[in-house]
């Protein structure tokens, strides 16, 4: 069973530092003035589910439920 905890412990680790780096690879939400010139309504800004920033959007709530979970058993686990 401490195998597991420590493995848990780890994964989790892992997981801090992955979401931690892809938070901070993403772009800001503000547009600046491009907004007001209509650049939000390029190729980019239509489809963005399939772009860099769409990828690291969804990869950051895969990881905050990984987060969530992993952090929620080591807490079960700890009242044993």
């Amino acid at each position: 069973m401490a195998a597991v905890k420590v493995a848990l412990e780890v994964l989790f680790i892992i997981v801090c530092i992955a979401l931690t780096v892809i938070i901070l690879m993403q772009e800001g939400k503000s547009a600046g003035l491009g907004a007001i010139a209509g650049a939000a309504d390029t190729y980019w800004g239509k489809n963005k589910g399939r772009s860099m920033e769409g990828m690291l959007v969804k990869l950051t709530r895969v990881l905050v439920v990984l987060f969530i979970v992993i952090s929620a058993v080591l807490n079960i686990g700890s009242f044993n």
